[in-house]
């Protein structure tokens, strides 16, 4: 039987019927409901015209109808794309009409955001609102359905047979350009992600995995598949404060924990108390500062840490061992199971041990490329040079754009990022989405967005703008702007105002490198 990645929930299901799947507030779900949830939900899709390989968004928070709407999609021979629920509708309306969604399934409220930008969405033509208890609201060319009438939709188009190497999903990540980019993964990409992941942490059915990440992040879906592999629960959380994520841990006797280096730095300075469930913590997306880590290990002594490296691109890369923490706590570690990774050059050839080079990953993990985007694929995604000659096709890899170098024993060292991208929050932001928003204020001539070093987000945003000058520049009409069209993550930490035209390189271009030379200090003054 070919595994594809809603089959990890029905093969749980015929395992253990009974065992508990996702658990979200007082909602507990057994994966044999899960199961049966997510085929009438497939049914009720088809019925609504999706087609093998169309996509169905999901806008919504974590709760139990994102997730059956995601498998359901996969069910249905579609594509899921998981929005980000902290997207303004503006950037909503870009990913579905990139992306050509035809069903969005979201809430009330937040169909109510969006009623001003879907008419865009050009090839949307149905809505299933999971809340909707009243009367559903009307939308000019629009179908809107309630979720317990995608329940009841009986009448089942033919399934178009799906095998491993189909689309299964489009995770939307910033791009270099300003917009983000479509990563597309096939049912062979994220089965053998929860596999590997599954192997190297040792997952097994009696866990009790805590998802806090948003699904639309790669990481954050792994929580999931990770759990339907090994036929573990799933306990799904939008949390407010960090605290109540260690009162969640110790209510529902949580085994395992992911997240990101802001979160960890918070929940390193908070009271752990007794947790004895908590098998297993999880960190990517960053570094965690040495003296947070230490603080973790000591709050968590009979925890295991495993820290790791991804890319959406190519999803997990690297891990280090939690029994090597001691020895190399500034490693990255070695390749996941079933994946190689290399430290080139720019010309294709392998760096010798200490030598500088561009990690890139080869193996089943390598998505399928980025949505309608030939150059920006063909920038990430290209052959490597065969070990063995001979053999006619080249491999295509996932060159990571970071540079790293390999010690003597194979154990891998984070040292830069090439490109431009700001590193916050576990988020990647593109610097010229930020400035867009700045320039459409008319108020200034130039503006360049940078990542300072922060203690806790990793990197802070930093803009640097010069004002027009036939305009009195006001910084909170700027930052008034950035919050009305950008997420939380994407917001600048502090504005400063240049004066005279900004440093340009040889190039011509904006000299990044050296204001950020200029600003790193800021990081200190940047509220925490």
């Amino acid at each position: 039987m070919t595994d594809l990645i809603h089959d990890l929930i029905l093969k749980s299901a015929d395992r253990a019927p009974d065992a508990e799947a996702l658990l979200y507030q007082d909602q507990i779900m057994g994966y044999a409901i899960l199961a049966e949830e997510i085929e009438a939900k497939s049914s009720g899709l088809r019925a609504l015209g999706l087609s093998r390989g169309e996509r169905v968004a999901v806008y919504l928070e974590k709760r139990l109808e994102a997730v059956i709407a995601l498998f359901a999609a996969s069910a249905a021979s579609g594509v899921f794309v998981p929005v980000n629920p902290v997207l303004k509708p503006e950037q909503v309306a870009y990913i579905l009409t990139d992306c050509n969604v035809r069903i969005l399934v979201t809430s009330l409220e937040r169909l109510k955001l969006l009623r001003a930008v879907l008419p865009s969405c050009h090839d949307l033509h149905t809505v299933v609102v999971v809340d909707a208890k009243d009367q559903l609201p009307v939308i000019a060319g629009l179908l809107v359905v309630s979720w317990g009438a995608l329940q009841a939709a009986n009448q089942s188009r033919a399934i178009l047979p799906t095998i491993d190497s189909d689309m299964a999903a489009i995770l939307y990540t910033s791009g270099s350009t300003g917009k983000p980019k479509g990563v597309v993964l096939s049912h062979r990409n994220l089965v053998a992600g929860a596999k590997s992941v599954t192997q190297y942490i040792g997952n097994r059915r009696d866990d009790r995995i805590l998802t806090v990440l948003p699904l639309s992040f790669d990481y954050g879906l792994s929580q999931l598949t990770t759990a339907f592999y090994a036929g573990a629960a799933n306990v799904l959380m939008n949390y407010l404060l960090p605290r109540d994520i260690i009162h969640i841990i110790k209510e529902h006797q949580i085994t395992g924990l992911a997240a990101v280096p802001p979160l960890w730095i918070q929940l390193a300075q908070l009271s752990w108390g007794r947790v004895s469930p908590l098998r297993y913590i999880t960190n990517s997306g960053g570094t965690i500062p040495r003296a947070a880590l230490d603080q973790l290990r000591n709050a968590l002594p009979e925890t295991k840490i495993f820290l790791m490296y991804g890319f959406t691109e190519a999803f997990r890369s690297t891990y280090l061992a939690p029994e090597e923490l001691d020895r190399r706590p500034d490693s990255i570690g070695k390749a996941i199971p079933n994946a190689e990774v290399l430290v080139l050059r720019e010309d294709g050839s392998h760096c010798v041990p200490g030598e500088p080079g561009e990690l890139v990953h080869r193996g089943v993990l390598v998505a399928m490329g980025y949505w309608n985007d030939v150059e920006k694929t063909a920038l990430c995604f290209k052959p490597v040079k065969p070990r063995q000659s001979g053999l006619p096709l080249a491999e295509i890899a996932a060159w990571s754009g970071d540079t790293v170098q390999m010690d003597e024993e194979g154990f891998l060292y984070f040292i830069e990022r090439r490109d431009e991208m700001i590193k916050t929050s576990g988020y990647r932001v593109s610097p010229t989405e930020v400035e867009e928003v700045i320039y459409a204020t008319e108020c200034v001539t130039e503006a360049a967005a940078i990542g300072v070093p922060h203690p806790v987000l990793g990197q802070a945003i930093v803009v640097i703008v010069t004002a027009r000058k036939d305009t009195q520049l006001n910084i909170d009409n700027l930052l008034a702007a950035c919050k009305q069209c950008l997420p939380a993550y994407m917001l600048p930490g502090h504005i400063e105002v240049h004066e005279g035209s900004l440093p340009r390189n040889p190039n011509g271009k904006i000299d990044r490198k050296l204001l950020f030379q200029e600003m790193q200090h800021l990081f200190a003054r940047i509220d925490q």
